[in-house]
């Protein structure tokens, strides 16, 4: 499938009210990218002109990305006051954001937290785990539990409590537990859709689960993004209770 032809297929409408549309996210595809290159931003947009029948610009806001090989629920604005509104309750830490994570090996903890001072290395599309003392240290936080756990692998949910670049994927690998999938970060086990072309790989983490407020109404909204094929494929439970 070409990148122009990928870009019209209409993404899966997880809710939608005024200005705030939630969608799901596949692995493999950006969130934002320049005008020619295949993306979220781009499939939306293409949706949007067609359901509605415009002709000019259409104004989308993206208050919060996923890594590329992720998947799951990503929430977008359609006017400039929305955007802004859904930003603040990101970088004040007011939104819900849980992830599923299936890590290679086995994480002996029924729960507990990761903390850790890490850094995006520059010009590199990757992050690292640095002392408090350096001067790019940022701190990362999340709380994790244990789902299930399986032959060499375990399946985990986490609550991210901050944001920072590839913040599960380092955590979880400067651990010595890599996301399934994830060679940039060490993993040997593959996931997802075979390609020969490494930016199209998923990872095995989604971005299962949203709550926030209504940028306009002010309503709480709550979105569980469901599982992709990919998740059902490896035999992996559908919902928290399995």
């Amino acid at each position: 499938m070409s990148p122009e032809h990928a870009a019209l297929q209409p993404p899966e409408i997880l809710y939608r009210e005024g200005p705030c549309i939630v969608v799901a996210k596949p692995g493999g595809v950006l969130t934002q990218a320049p005008p020619h290159i295949d993306s979220m931003e781009r499939r939306i947009k293409s949706y949007l002109k067609d359901a509605e029948d415009k002709t000019g610009n259409v104004y989308l806001g993206m208050p919060h990305r996923l890594d590329r090989p992720a998947s799951g629920a990503l929430v977008v604005a359609r006017h400039v006051r929305a955007a802004r509104r859904l930003c603040e309750q990101f970088e004040t830490r007011q939104v819900l954001k849980l992830y599923w994570a299936l890590v290679e090996g086995s994480i002996p903890e029924t729960e507990g937290q990761w903390h850790d001072w890490v850094r995006k290395i520059p010009d590199v599309a990757q992050a690292q785990v640095v002392e408090e003392s350096h001067a790019e240290a940022k701190f990362a936080s999340l709380r994790f539990r244990v789902i299930q756990r399986r032959e060499g692998r375990t399946l985990l949910e986490i609550e991210l409590e901050t944001g920072r670049t590839h913040q599960i994927r380092l955590q979880a690998a400067h651990r010595g537990h890599p996301i399934v999938g994830d060679s940039l970060y060490g993993a040997t086990l593959p996931f997802g859709p075979r390609t020969d072309e490494p930016r199209d790989r998923w990872i095995a983490l989604h971005a299962r689960r949203l709550a926030f407020r209504h940028p306009m109404t002010r309503e709480p909204v709550d979105v569980t993004a469901p599982m992709p094929a990919w998740w059902r494929a490896e035999d992996l439970p559908e919902d928290a209770e399995a």
